[in-house]
């Protein structure tokens, strides 16, 4: 089978190009896909032995024995620009916008783009978090963001326990040297976000709750 492989960064300069298709037997580990690569392409091959390289399939981070189906993308993400780490918090304090602005914001940012979820139409949201794992996931969203948008921040608070109406849930913050980008990786971030960490709602007005219904997240 034909996977599309994607690269980032300096793993895109050194081979020459964006991305590059490999051949490999349908059922073939990432690692197998990972010995292809570096067998198609020296210069990148060298500077898979030069780095840390976190592999992604279909958007979702992977280990090397995950197996990959015909139509899968690959990704291959190197360590984030500069070092930098995104900052991640799940918590059961009042969320402040302006204060995620300001540990995104560089010397260098041109736009900052902030989202905020609110509570709306019900007298209070009340949510409930695996928190370790939700700040491991929303880390590793944030990440991946960093790594394939030319943005320079990357933060996001989510609140756990009750939030009354009109006060915020979530904010998420990104910076850039430009707006697109800055769109760009912030839209993404709040829909999976949403779509994978560990976090769930519950609707409270007056003496009745009821548990929003979601959508399974994707499995590794």
């Amino acid at each position: 089978m034909v996977l599309q492989v994607r690269l980032f960064a300096v793993l895109r300069e050194r081979a020459g190009r964006d991305s590059l298709e490999i051949e490999v037997a349908e059922g073939a580990t990432v690692a197998e896909a990972m010995r292809a690569l570096a067998a198609a392409n020296e210069p990148l091959a060298e500077a898979l032995e030069a780095m840390p390289v976190v592999m992604a399939v279909n958007r979702s981070y992977v280990s090397e024995e995950a197996t990959l189906a015909p139509g899968d993308e690959l990704a291959l993400i190197p360590p984030v620009s500069g070092g930098a780490e995104p900052h991640v918090r799940v918590t059961a304090e009042p969320l402040s916008a302006d204060r995620l602005n300001q540990l995104v914001a560089t010397s260098h940012t041109g736009a900052i783009v902030t989202f905020q979820g609110t509570t709306r139409d019900v007298e209070r949201l009340d949510y409930e978090a695996y928190e370790p794992m939700a700040e491991e996931r929303i880390a590793a969203i944030l990440a991946d963001l960093l790594a394939r948008h030319e943005i320079e921040g990357a933060a996001a608070e989510h609140r756990t326990g009750p939030v009354p109406l009109g006060e915020p849930s979530i904010v998420v913050a990104i910076a850039a040297a430009h707006r697109g980008p800055a769109f760009a990786a912030a839209r993404e971030a709040i829909d999976r976000i949403k779509a994978e960490a560990p976090i769930w709602k519950r609707e409270v007005e007056g003496e009745r709750g009821e548990w929003v219904e979601g959508t399974s997240p994707p499995s590794a």
